[in-house]
């Protein structure tokens, strides 16, 4: 079955980024639950910014999806550029492991050119051109990337945050 990873990081402690994954079945009805966790004068989730109680209602919700997580962690290395190239080369390898049909990365401009180049040559040295599809999107333009900002958030956080999304956790990398 093929799934989509949307992917978000955190640089609070280094970078670490969080991918989820969405079996393709499931997209529309993830969808369906974190567009109505969108409150109405929001455009999107955008978790560091929410009140604890919120943090629970969406982990909770997200922890309902059934959504499975990937943590990449390259907060020892001072490089920035080396650490996101190096997660981003791990994803795509991910991406090959369990057949995902697309990857959707939330939009950083200062990164989107660096990016597309890398992943262009990973995809193309993994033998998935013609399979694997990548996307850099705002979060207003998909709002399944309010899962790894959460989780990313969570995981960097440690502790209770950690606790509160670790089952969905499959894997996670130090790199």
């Amino acid at each position: 079955m093929s799934a989509h990873v949307f992917v978000d990081e955190t640089k609070e402690r280094g970078l670490l980024i969080a991918a989820a994954v969405v079996p393709t079945p499931n997209l529309a009805p993830a969808r369906k639950v974190i567009r109505g966790l969108v409150l109405p004068n929001q455009r999107r989730i955008h978790f560091h910014k929410e009140r604890d109680d919120r943090r629970r209602q969406i982990v909770d919700a997200i922890n309902g999806i059934g959504v499975q997580a990937v943590i990449l962690d390259a907060s020892d290395r001072s490089n920035m550029k080396a650490a996101r190239d190096a997660c981003l080369i791990e994803l795509v390898s991910y991406a090959a492991k369990i057949n995902a049909a697309r990857l959707v990365i939330e939009r950083d401009e200062s990164t989107l050119r660096a990016d597309r180049r890398l992943l262009f040559d990973e995809v193309q040295r993994a033998g998935l051109s013609g399979t694997l599809r990548y996307d850099h999107l705002r979060a207003h333009e998909e709002c399944l990337l309010a899962i790894p900002d959460a989780l990313a958030w969570c995981w960097a956080k440690r502790g209770r945050w950690r606790a509160a999304v670790h089952r969905m956790v499959t894997d996670s990398y130090r790199l």
